[in-house]
């Protein structure tokens, strides 16, 4: 580079991956306060700079690419990208990173665990404790039900579907079926999985896992039509994204009945409000958005998310790029 690159940095992350673009010569502003940007704060930061690091709490739609076409590239920090306009940055000529597979680990641990944790009411029974209502050993009381030899139905078998599939057949025995727009031959091989229908994996989940991206076509999928084709001793689980489900429909199909139990790592909207009917229903666990929460993932991202960066200054290429159409141009 003949001038140090400027870095606007969104976000405090992990300084594992700030080093290694320090080490390179670029110039980094990061933003210090604990929230995130405004969308006018985001424009007028990102005016002198020619590269955003960005996180999905981060708005980069059309209007805010339109004001700053000036940036050559876009590193996001996460996996998910529904937060960029990518049609809007291809046109504009701004190739889009991103950071997959070092949070696949870290995310199905967190289906995995809601799927434990709502079949045994586990969120439910400590706040029993907290609230000092233990009280004496009664034996039909707040039953949970067991995994094993259930279904398992996955929709959006990727990199993180396949490892909650493995996780749950290799603990509790479970059958696999999946819904994708295409086969994963290699994932049925492995897991002896079977792709169904949409409305075969709602009839005939018992856990039903939720692993694709949100789009137009995913967008409140999970709505009261679908949960009304579940099984009653169903549970839901969604560590996604929140507008992948209709939180209200959501809430309906667990008041009647109509689906047994849920588990979310998403919610829609997120922070979710303190009152939701769902932190307060006894087959629900409910986290805050936490499935990359680990040192080693969040490490992994930065890395990710830094050699983007060094690799398209240094090569013309991202490694882990969302747009890759952008280079054609």
């Amino acid at each position: 580079m003949d001038k140090a690159k400027r870095i606007l940095v969104t976000r405090k992350i992990p300084e594992v991956g700030l080093k290694q673009l320090e080490a390179q010569g670029f110039e980094l502003t990061k933003w210090t306060r604990d929230r995130p940007m405004t969308p006018s704060e985001l424009v007028e930061h990102s005016m002198d700079h020619q590269v955003l690091l960005c996180t999905v709490g981060d708005r980069v739609d059309r209007a805010f690419l339109a004001t700053c076409s000036h940036l050559e590239i876009i590193s996001q920090y996460a996996v998910g990208h529904d937060n960029i306009d990518l049609n809007a940055a291809t046109d504009m000529g701004i190739p889009v990173g991103f950071t997959p597979d070092v949070l696949s680990e870290a995310t199905a641990d967190i289906a995995f665990g809601l799927m434990l944790a709502t079949s045994r009411k586990m969120f439910f029974l400590h706040k029993t404790i907290l609230k000092g209502e233990w009280g004496d050993f009664k034996p039909t009381s707040h039953l949970g039900m067991e995994l094993t030899g259930k279904t398992l139905g996955v929709f959006g078998l990727g990199r993180i579907g396949i490892i909650m599939a493995e996780r749950c057949k290799n603990a509790y025995g479970m059958e696999v079926i999946y819904h994708n727009r295409r086969a994963n031959n290699a994932a049925e091989k492995a897991l002896n999985a079977t792709r169904v229908s949409f409305d075969e994996l709602l009839a005939k989940s018992d856990v039903l896992s939720v692993h694709c991206v949100l789009s137009d076509e995913t967008r409140g999928r999970f709505d009261q039509a679908a949960f009304t084709k579940m099984k009653p001793t169903s549970i839901f689980i969604n560590t996604a994204r929140g507008a992948v489900h209709r939180e209200s429909d959501l809430i309906k199909a667990l008041q009647s009945n109509e689906i047994w139990g849920a588990g979310l790592d998403v919610t829609d909207p997120e922070p979710m409000a303190k009152d939701n009917p769902l932190l307060s229903m006894e087959t629900v666990a409910v986290l805050p958005h936490v499935g990359s929460g680990t040192m080693e993932a969040r490490d992994g991202m930065s890395r990710l998310a830094a050699e983007n960066i060094i690799e398209f200054y240094r090569t013309g290429t991202l490694p882990h790029m969302v747009n890759p159409g952008v280079l054609k141009n």
